[in-house]
């Protein structure tokens, strides 16, 4: 059900392989069994989490620039948006920033078999790398400006405004989600 239903609701944005949506999949089922011991996530229908967690997250990846890009996940939780971008986008390497030590463990587990994913268990202030692209949809858009980790911000937000992001677009899932971006400075 989670396979068809995802390829059905994603497909006005993109096609997904049989790769991609058993690795999706596979994620899924991981989350399902965590979340009754760890809290990932308080969405708990199969429709809600195809539309509000991998649906948004998918979008995100559709939305960054083409190429090669380094991506950090600021807040990853349980791995949204990282982990579906770095599905959706394998020429793209992303990091998952997760400071929760279990959560990172699950974060771990969940990208065994995705190659361009790294967990960092630890507070984004401490990380020294620079990355292209930070993402996040769990932190305020504030405190994730302040990081200084990436140039370019794309943050999944509720229906509030923020000022001084750059674009705004509708997600098309849930009710006032919008896709924010921002363009900080150049190095």
């Amino acid at each position: 059900m989670f396979r068809e239903l995802l390829a059905r609701e994603f497909a006005p944005y993109g096609s997904l392989t049989s790769t991609q949506l058993d690795l999706l999949e596979a994620h899924y089922d991981l989350l399902v069994q965590w979340n009754a011991r760890l809290n990932l996530t308080r969405i708990e229908s199969v429709e809600e989490s195809v539309r509000l967690h991998y649906c948004e997250s998918l979008f995100v990846g559709t939305k960054l620039p083409a190429g090669r890009l380094r991506i950090v996940d600021v807040g990853s939780g349980a791995g949204f948006p990282g982990i579906p971008i770095a599905i959706l986008r394998p020429e793209c390497t992303v990091t998952l920033v997760e400071s929760h030590q279990r959560k990172a463990v699950f974060l771990r587990e969940a990208t065994r078999n995705v190659k361009s994913v790294s967990v960092v268990t630890d507070r984004a202030e401490n990380l020294k790398t620079e990355f292209d692209w930070l993402v996040s949809r769990a932190v305020s858009p504030d405190e994730v400006v302040k990081l200084n980790l990436a140039n370019s911000l794309a943050l999944l937000v509720g229906g509030e405004e923020i000022p001084g992001f750059d674009r705004r677009e509708l997600v098309p899932w849930g009710t006032n989600r919008y896709l924010v971006f921002h363009v900080k400075h150049a190095w």
